[in-house]
């Protein structure tokens, strides 16, 4: 029952990445380019998004229980640190190059964007690299 619930949500989150055009690089690209043609539609998106989350994860950190009663891990460190810098750093870089970011990657390849195996190709790398890095 867990997996179809995921199934079903993950499917639904799916969706309103193609529907907002999240999962659309051109138009990401064309949101991140301030300084030129700034599209600013996908700010409306992400406040849309904020305000729809903001109540589940208040609930979430006061109650960390899933509607099934499972208990949900959530991090407890609040350090703004080097390491989470230099991630967002890179992340933002990869984001700004490529207009895709992990999830709407997968929804490209659901949709037939073969060029998307490559960003998800240089994820899967930087993931391997990271994990060689941090077990040192």
């Amino acid at each position: 029952m867990k997996n179809l619930f995921a199934f079903l949500f993950g499917g639904l989150f799916a969706l309103g990445l193609m529907v907002s055009g999240m999962s659309n690089p051109a138009k990401v690209l064309g949101f991140l380019d301030v300084f030129g043609d700034w599209d600013i539609s996908l700010m409306f998106v992400m406040i849309g998004a904020i305000a729809v989350a903001i109540i589940p994860f208040q609930k979430a950190i006061r109650h960390p229980k899933t509607l099934l009663g499972e208990t949900m891990l959530l991090p407890n460190n609040n350090q703004i640190d080097q390491k989470l810098m230099i991630g967002a750093v890179l992340f933002g870089i990869g984001w700004g190059i490529a207009g895709i970011c992990p999830a709407p990657a997968i929804t490209l390849i659901g949709l037939g964007y073969s060029q998307a195996w490559y960003f998800i190709a240089a994820m899967m790398f930087g993931m391997f690299i990271h994990r060689l890095w941090a077990e040192r």
